[in-house]
């Protein structure tokens, strides 16, 4: 691709606006699209906040097509990755041309394995769809069992084996139970590489690869840019520039991909990857090799066990670093059962007589398995090693695990990011400082914000319930939820309340079902697209929901008058890393971390009233801080700008005439 000039954005944006149905001219993504371009050309840092209906996504598209650059882009979820190359980047090439070639890249596991389906074809799928835990007594949304459903899923996959050319499990038509989808896929952990697996020539993740290497543009997800990043830059071609949309996640993603994770189902895991790999002639034949293959199988299992009985005997919460006696002896015994397991993998591995180049063989099996042990190796090496600049946690709920992340993740980010390339940074909800908090050197970023072309001040209202109890009062909860039913009532249903408690929530929905005049859909009660499309034909319903609901729910229109936020969603204080980073912090940590990311998700809590340029409505926060703390205006500096009042009067008054203007047009 040949670059142009930064003069020659403003008018490719233009015309590529006017291809859109109701496109029309944004003086914020003009401004956005010039700087990015700048921000290419010199190498710069950029962060922009771009506000809804701004086209942020055009506003980095359009430049980062035009540099002549390769640009990885990365978004916070899959479903934008494949909306930005359904939607928004064939819209560009159809004015660019050819020339301009992009490509969507996923992590392993999103594709299927060519070698998994051979050996499900040729052994059938007896053992690969087993019976999960809990599932004696469940059943899908159709009635059937489980294992019933996942034979007839199964099937489907394998037909459409058959025909796809990108063995991406998007183009799926429905969405298989991850059972399923794990007998016909493998993780990046249990890859083997495409120069050890005899189907390595017609993988479709390694064809993904290649495609993106070959592209100007490619399209990745964060979580697949973190590994990219925590393994050296082995997963993503070289490239120059990154975009990362929806910026704001970055910083919690980044956290994870640079730690480590280890547990007894892991453990478990490796051990059923161990059985199938050893259940072979091979070892059938010598019953010195079948002792041994069964031994080390045994040990695995029980290493498990004794790991989980390990977990729970500390408890959830942060663990010493260094670790302490018990642990690390626990961390070597676990090592000696994986190198004991490897042992007999190796064996049928190396014995080149069982490998079929051509097809499905035993020794693939204990490949994947030794790709398996091989990682958990990594893991413990780095548990092992643990130090201050690292903080450990036990976490999870029926099965736990011990979890490892650097504190600080701005010391690596610097290095394998910041100073390499490009960086462009772009949300609706951007943290002023969040570059440098990332790892970008404070004397190469420039920051922007292009605003939003919605009419804020006068369609949006904010409303504080000033008057409501602190959260600690014993009537705090009856008083909120009363509040709610006011609101509802006023709105004439057409509301979406976010709860930071799912206990609240369930409360609340029981409390006012029988109160107010409106259906009450119920986050937990469908799939989170079920109640969205409920949600949205259904205009005078109320839908309560907690996080999951925050962030990325788009319903424009009528459907949403009122979104309501129970309560500041500060971060919990028993957060293991950010409690880590409190204690490095000190007296400045409220200020540092926990102000900006309530601040933050507030404002994204917030931005799902205002979708569309003639959406009207009301944010009500039921938390008297926000009318009364010290740093209130902190938080109210990252909401759209709203007209603000604490009179529940005026913003009934405003509920109420939204709802005959809807009710007069139903």
């Amino acid at each position: 691709m040949m670059a142009r000039t930064k003069s020659d954005v403003a008018p490719m944006l233009a015309k590529i606006v006017s291809d859109l149905p109701n496109g029309e001219d944004r003086s914020g993504q003009g401004a956005m699209a010039d700087a990015v371009a700048r921000a290419i050309t010199t190498g710069r840092h950029l962060a922009v906040r771009a506000g809804t209906g701004t086209g942020k996504s055009l506003g980095y598209l359009v430049p980062a097509a035009l540099s002549g650059k390769r640009v990885v882009i990365a978004t916070a979820t899959k479903a934008l990755q494949d909306q930005l190359a359904s939607k928004d980047l064939p819209l560009i090439q159809g004015r660019i041309g050819s020339r301009l070639s992009f490509a969507v890249l996923k992590g392993r596991s999103n594709y299927l394995c060519a070698q998994r389906i051979k050996e499900v074809a040729t052994a059938g799928m007896q053992g690969e769809l087993g019976r999960g835990e809990g599932d004696e007594e469940s059943v899908g949304e159709d009635g059937a069992p489980f294992d019933q459903r996942r034979g007839a899923q199964a099937r489907l996959v394998l037909a459409w084996a058959g025909e796809t050319s990108t063995g991406d499990c998007a183009e799926l038509s429905f969405e298989p139970d991850a059972r399923v989808w794990n007998a016909f896929s493998v993780s990046a952990e249990e890859c083997p590489g495409a120069y050890r697996c005899p189907s390595g020539g017609v993988c479709f993740a390694e064809a993904a690869r290649e495609r993106a290497g070959r592209a100007d543009l490619i399209v990745v997800n964060m979580h697949l840019l973190g590994a990219d990043l925590a393994s050296e830059g082995s997963l993503l071609p070289e490239y120059d520039v990154l975009v990362l949309d929806e910026a704001h996640a970055f910083e919690d993603v980044a956290s994870v991909s640079l730690g480590v994770s280890l547990s007894g189902g892991k453990l478990r895991s490796l051990a059923a990857a161990g059985r199938q790999a050893l259940s072979t002639s091979r070892a059938r034949a010598n019953s010195a090799a079948r002792s041994s293959a069964a031994e080390a199988v045994d040990a695995m299992v029980e290493a498990a066990r004794l790991f989980d009985e390990h977990l729970s005997s500390r408890g959830q919460g942060r663990v010493p670093t260094p670790i302490d006696t018990d642990s690390a002896a626990m961390i070597d015994l676990i090592r000696q059962r994986v190198e004991h397991l490897e042992e007999n993998l190796r064996n049928l591995a190396d014995d080149r007589s069982a490998v079929v180049l051509d097809g499905p063989s035993d020794a693939q099996r204990a490949v994947r398995a030794l790709a398996m042990s091989g990682r958990i190796r990594d893991v413990l090496d780095v548990l092992a090693r643990l130090d201050d600049d690292s903080v450990a946690w036990i976490q999870g709920r029926d099965r736990l695990s011990l979890d490892v992340a650097p504190i600080d993740v701005a010391a690596v980010l610097s290095e394998v990011l910041f100073e390499r390339r490009c960086v462009i940074l772009t949300s609706a909800t951007l943290p002023v400082g969040l570059a440098v908090r990332l790892g970008a050197s404070p004397e190469n970023v420039d920051e922007l914000d292009v605003g939003s072309p919605f009419d804020y001040e006068h369609h949006a209202l904010l409303y504080c319930a000033a008057h409501l109890p602190d959260r600690r009062h014993p009537d705090a909860e009856k008083a909120l939820i009363e509040e709610l039913g006011v609101l509802i009532e006023a709105a004439g249903g057409r509301t979406l309340a976010l709860f930071t408690s799912l206990a609240v929530m369930d409360r609340a929905a029981q409390a006012l079902r029988d109160v107010v005049s409106y259906p009450i859909l119920l986050q937990g009660q469908g799939g989170k697209t079920a109640l969205l499309e409920a949600f949205g034909t259904e205009p005078k319903s109320c839908l309560f929901a907690t996080m999951g609901f925050w962030q990325g729910v788009d319903v424009p229109g009528p459907t949403l008058s009122l979104v309501v936020i129970d309560r500041i969603p500060f971060p919990r204080p028993d957060d293991p890393l950010l409690s880590a980073r409190r204690d490095r912090i000190g007296a400045s940590a409220f200020r540092a971390i926990d102000l900006p990311r309530a601040a933050t998700l507030l404002a994204q809590g917030a931005g799902r009233l205002v979708r569309g340029p003639e959406d009207k409505g009301v944010v009500a926060v039921l938390d008297s801080r926000l009318a009364s703390a010290s740093y209130r205006f902190e938080l109210i500096r990252a909401l759209p700008p709203m007209r603000r009042t604490d009179d529940r009067a005026e913003a009934c008054a405003f509920l109420e005439e939204l709802r005959a203007t809807h009710e007069a047009s139903d």
